[in-house]
């Protein structure tokens, strides 16, 4: 198990680096030109403000970008949290089919390791990536704020990181269940799977009537302008992101189990 897991590692090693270090590149760079652009944020904070609906579903409304905290919220929040899925979404989808699309299944399962250890470790070392990738996106965060010479909310800003590397482990989650079902690698909707999940908070947060089904998404507690605002995270948000979890990995398990895979 523990080869599989390291082999599995070391071809992931280069995505999960230029996913991480451009995602965490991306965000520093915009948290570094805050400075350059902060005589004229008042003016561009009043504006987005009022807004409307647009304002609401970046979090414009309840957080001033005028401020580092609002402007790390608004802007390089949403950043990070498409960017998250999105990898979360890529590294899980072919995770379990591609053994069988490019026929390595056969070789692999000749080893003596049952197809729940070969799972167990694949799944092990997507959690594993996840985490790399959140705490190498937050040190880079956490350079811009240092180099701006601004203080870190450190309650709000790890509170997001650990919320946004929950929602990511939701979505891989989902994927990794499809890649168990498939036996070619689904790329378009893994990605798809992230982008619905992104649109469905967005969209939510702007029509009324969805807005209290929210919970059932994994953006509706990694929000960011909730969590720099001082908003609760929702229970009932996070139990159904533990039950999907959960319930996903299971059925990962019992369908690659199940199947007859292709030689």
């Amino acid at each position: 198990m523990r080869t599989v897991f390291l082999k599995e590692l070391k071809l992931n090693i280069k995505n999960l680096l230029i996913w991480s270090l451009t995602i965490g590149l991306l965000g520093l760079a915009c948290i570094v030109i805050y400075k350059s652009m902060q005589a004229d944020m008042k003016n561009m904070a009043d504006a987005f403000s009022n807004m409307g609906a647009f304002a609401d579903a970046f979090g414009m409304s309840t957080l001033s970008i005028a401020t580092l905290k609002g402007y790390f919220a608004t802007e390089i929040g949403t950043i990070h949290g498409l960017g998250g899925g999105l990898f979360a979404a890529i590294i899980a989808i072919g995770m379990l089919s591609k053994e069988e699309e490019a026929h390595t299944g056969e070789f692999l399962f000749s080893l003596p390791l049952s197809r729940s250890k070969v799972v167990l470790a694949k799944c092990v070392c997507i959690a594993v990536m996840l985490v790399v990738f959140t705490v190498i996106c937050a040190a880079l965060y956490a350079l811009g704020f240092v180099a701006l010479g601004e203080g870190i909310p450190a309650k709000e800003f790890l509170t997001f990181m650990g919320m946004q590397l929950v929602m990511d482990i939701e979505i891989a989650a989902i994927c990794f269940f499809v890649s168990a079902l498939s036996g070619k690698n689904k790329m378009g909707l893994g990605l798809g799977i992230a982008l619905i999940c992104y649109m469905f908070d967005l969209i939510g947060r702007v029509v009324p009537d969805l807005k209290e089904y929210l919970f059932l998404g994994p953006y509706s507690f990694s929000n960011a302008s909730e969590i720099f605002s001082g908003a609760d995270i929702s229970s009932k948000a996070l139990i159904v992101a533990a039950a999907v979890t959960v319930l996903c990995i299971a059925g990962a398990f019992i369908c690659y189990n199940r199947r007859d895979l292709a030689s």
